[in-house]
């Protein structure tokens, strides 16, 4: 069973949650999003409720990438955000494909949210890709160079 550092978990939903709430507010997309859906949620202010559930909705999205990440040994940032690009592109993107081929989404509200996802896809996959259980370390270069760093390979 890989090695889960929970306070990683923890940060990273804490900072996708922080960064998903300044990319639907008014200072970048929240006029944007209200526009192209006027019958949205966008523009009012959520109750505590939604708000401590969004929260706890990340942390179980995280907890489950770090154990992907674990279980496929991403030990690096590239590593990270590359398998966070193939999530992204294989759940949130296609979901929302289908969401405008079946369900009438207009692209312009798919592609709001589909960007939201890659935005919080990428920046929980390198939190938690990054800083393992050992602490915040292999920030630097491949995985493989990370290895010959910690005297894992000696090739």
């Amino acid at each position: 069973m890989p090695k889960i550092n929970y306070w990683a978990v923890v940060v990273a939903a804490l900072a996708a949650f922080l960064m998903s709430s300044l990319y639907y507010s008014p200072l970048l997309l929240g006029n944007v999003w209200l526009a192209v859906d006027p019958g949205s949620a966008a523009g009012t202010t959520p109750s505590i409720g939604k708000v401590l559930g969004e929260i706890v909705r990340t942390l179980v999205i995280t907890f489950v990438l770090a154990r992907l990440i674990g279980l496929l040994g991403a030990s690096d940032w590239k590593g990270a955000v590359s398998l966070a690009l193939w999530l992204w592109f294989g759940f949130s993107g296609m979901m929302w494909v289908g969401a405008i081929t079946w369900e009438r989404t207009s692209w312009q509200v798919a592609a709001i949210h589909s960007g939201d996802w890659l935005l919080k896809t990428i920046l929980i996959a390198v939190i938690v890709g990054v800083w393992r259980a050992n602490g915040p370390t292999k920030l630097r270069g491949s995985s493989r160079q990370a290895r010959v760093r910690e005297g894992e390979l000696t090739t």
